[in-house]
This record gives structure tokens, C-alpha cells and sequence, in this order.
């Protein structure tokens, strides 16, 4: 019960983090440095943030493997489509990805590697 509740609390804070760089639905990141930068970000599928909310990934939870890339989402490794990798600079610095959820699927539609520091 206790794991639940951390990873609750992990996620939620996770969310909070990344809100600061996701879609800005109300404004409030408006004077960010980065805000005209995320709203322009893209991959082959699209602007990343028009459809999805962007979360941060930590080190452990992205890897490069056979020349492509995976993620590690809900616990589960998912394979991220050559086309929703974000070819620009990292601006941002952190490994970021915008997935959409349809029931339990993930479609992946941006990934922007880091540094793996």
C-alpha cells in the first residue's frame, strides 16, 4: 500500500514538473523562456504538444537499443516509431515523451531524447 501511495505521489509530482513544459492550456507559462520553443516542437507525426501532454523521463526509463529507442511507460518497455523522434536540439535538456493513452495502448507521437547523465 505504501509503494502505491509513493508512486502516487511521484507521479503526481512528475506531472507537476512537466506542466511547466507541456501543453499550456491556461497561460500560466506564458513567460517561460521555452514556452514559444514547446509550442513549435515537432516530430514526424506532429506537433508534440497539440496532442498530448509531455512527461519527463528519468535515465532509467529510456534506453537506445539496436539503433532505435525505447521507453519505459506504466512499467512496460514500449519501441519509439522513428518518425515521433524530435530531431532538434534539446533545448530543454531532459529526455522527454508525449504518449496517448487509448484504454490500456500508448501510441507514441513525440520523443525528444536527453543526455543520459
Amino acid at each position: 500500500m505504501k509503494r502505491i501511495l509513493f508512486l502516487s505521489i511521484g507521479v503526481s509530482f512528475a506531472f507537476v514538473i512537466v506542466s511547466a513544459t507541456a501543453r499550456d492550456l491556461d497561460g500560466r507559462h506564458a513567460d517561460s523562456p521555452l514556452h514559444d520553443w514547446f509550442n513549435h516542437l515537432a516530430s514526424g507525426r506532429g506537433l508534440c504538444c497539440s496532442m498530448a501532454d509531455g512527461e519527463v523521463v528519468a535515465d532509467p526509463d529510456w534506453e537506445s537499443k539496436e539503433g532505435h529507442y525505447r521507453v519505459r511507460l506504466d512499467n512496460k518497455w514500449v519501441d519509439v516509431p522513428d518518425d515521433a523522434v524530435v530531431t532538434e536540439p534539446n533545448r530543454a535538456g531532459r529526455t522527454m515523451v508525449w504518449p496517448i493513452w487509448i484504454g490500456a495502448d500508448v501510441s507514441i507521437r513525440c520523443f525528444m531524447p536527453g543526455s543520459m547523465t
